[in-house]
């Protein structure tokens, strides 16, 4: 009884394991492609990775200053000992330098019951070789007929199918002379054909399927090829089908082009885990506002401090960029009964003038995320001066007109000129003495809306002493 209880309890966690891929391709010092990008991609989608390194690479943003090739043996055993032990469900193929790494690479692949995702690397974006021209046959011979899917870019497809490729006719062509190498499906990439959207063509079972995404106008795209064919690997490692597992390669590297980073002087790294860390850090902002709403509608006080035109509370998640970015409350925070109430639930996009205030002082001082508006009170301001706070303000009737002329750009021009005023030093709290139809405010910052609702909660309990 107990062995049959013991089998099937196996069984389960069996069908329940995580998926498995294993990336062989080189190393990129900067971060950005090869091995590294690999395993940040297979992570993100939820597979877990595995890495048999072929050469090592001394690389940043600008260039390859040098490659070492990993002894073939290790390169063998790297492969065998993860299928051996962990087993295989997906396999992606980068930087296959030479026609020796090439062989055992294939060698070691064929005894592989997984499919096989080749991504023929011939030249980093840098323009450096990552395949040395003698490597090509081997990699046309021995890699490419294995693959379950093959995906040359532009340039790549033209060394393997001898014709360029310049619009989507030719694309076509191309993995169709590809294919006839061995594969079961080709994708040729069109992000090095100028136009607005970039077509990715797969040539599957005798058909193509066109993928389109409108192009994202940016130089950070190095590690963008590791990444897509990464992204097949990781959802074919999931059961997916081919054209399904390109279909969500396709938006994943779009979303990692789009939160590419800005850093060194070249080409900068596309962001695998980007999209992912942003949706997370969404969450966690939606929490953190609704903690620090239910302290203030749990407040005695806090319907006393809400001005005529109602208050806000907003944060914004890190690395915020436009309203769409920052939490607010739809409707505002209103008297309800004597104690102040959200209207409704949070969400993004949910205020314009508070979110603006955030957004400009986060140029500033990035830390500091979030805000709240209360009604304008001398004694309010002397007290929180008297907390020790940092206080700064601006005066509305010296608005110029160009600024008042311009739908929302008041609050940052205030936000800014009141920092000037503190000299360029953060502050908790920024008021204004309101113009002509225009009410007084004060808006109180902080890193987060708990941080603001505590620096509240002390203004509050002290100025209740003195009132």
């Amino acid at each position: 009884m107990m062995s049959r209880f013991i089998r099937r309890a196996r069984e389960y966690i069996s069908s329940m394991r995580i998926p498995r891929a294993l990336t062989v391709a080189g190393s990129d010092s900067g971060g950005g492609a090869g091995i590294q990008a690999d395993l940040k991609t297979f992570a993100a989608l939820g597979v877990h990775g595995m890495s048999a390194i072929t050469s090592i690479t001394a690389q940043n943003t600008k260039a390859v200053t040098m490659v070492h090739d990993v002894p073939l043996e290790i390169i063998r055993e790297q492969i065998r000992v993860v299928v051996e032990d962990i087993g295989v469900d997906a396999v992606k193929t980068g930087m296959l330098h030479t026609s020796e790494i090439i062989s055992v690479v294939a060698e070691e692949l064929e005894k592989i019951d997984a499919p096989i995702v080749v991504d023929p690397v011939m030249i980093a974006k840098s323009g450096a070789k990552l395949l040395r021209d003698d490597a090509i046959e081997s990699l046309v011979k021995k890699i490419i007929p294995i693959a379950t899917v093959v995906t040359p870019n532009a340039r790549e497809a033209e060394a393997l199918s001898g014709i360029k490729v310049k619009d989507i006719e030719d694309q076509k062509k191309a993995a169709k002379i590809i294919s006839e190498l061995g594969p079961r499906a080709v994708v040729v990439k069109g992000g090095h054909i100028d136009g607005r959207e970039v077509l990715d063509i797969l040539y599957y079972r005798g058909e193509f399927i066109v993928y389109s995404r409108d192009r994202v106008v940016t130089k950070n795209t190095h590690g963008t090829g590791c990444t897509f064919a990464s992204a097949i690997a990781a959802q074919l490692a999931k059961g997916y089908d081919i054209p399904e597992a390109v279909q969500v390669a396709k938006e994943f590297v779009t979303n990692a082009i789009i939160h590419g980073l800005e850093i060194g002087g070249g080409h900068g790294p596309v962001n695998p885990t980007g999209k992912i860390v942003r949706d997370g850090d969404r969450y966690k902002v939606l929490e953190n506002i609704r903690e620090a709403l239910k302290i203030i509608e749990e407040s005695k006080w806090m319907a006393d401090l809400i001005p005529e035109s109602q208050s806000n509370l907003v944060m914004a998640i890190e690395n915020a960029e436009t309203l769409e970015d920052v939490v607010g409350i739809p409707g505002r925070i209103v008297k309800v009964d004597g104690r102040a109430r959200a209207s409704s639930c949070p969400w993004f996009n949910s205020s314009r003038h508070l979110a603006r205030a955030v957004l400009t002082i986060m140029k500033y001082f990035p830390q500091i995320r979030s805000a709240i508006n209360i009604r304008y009170d001398e004694e309010l301001v002397k007290t929180a001066r008297e907390l020790g706070m940092s206080i700064s303000s601006y005066d509305r009737r010296e608005e110029p007109l160009e600024v008042k002329s311009v739908e929302g750009g008041t609050i940052p021009w205030g936000v800014k000129t009141a920092l000037e005023k503190a000299s360029w030093k953060a502050v908790d709290l920024i008021y204004h003495l309101g113009d002509w139809g225009k009410e007084p405010m004060i808006i109180i910052f902080g890193r987060d809306a708990l941080d603001v609702v505590k620096k509240l909660e002390k203004i509050i309990l002290k100025w209740r002493k003195m009132v």
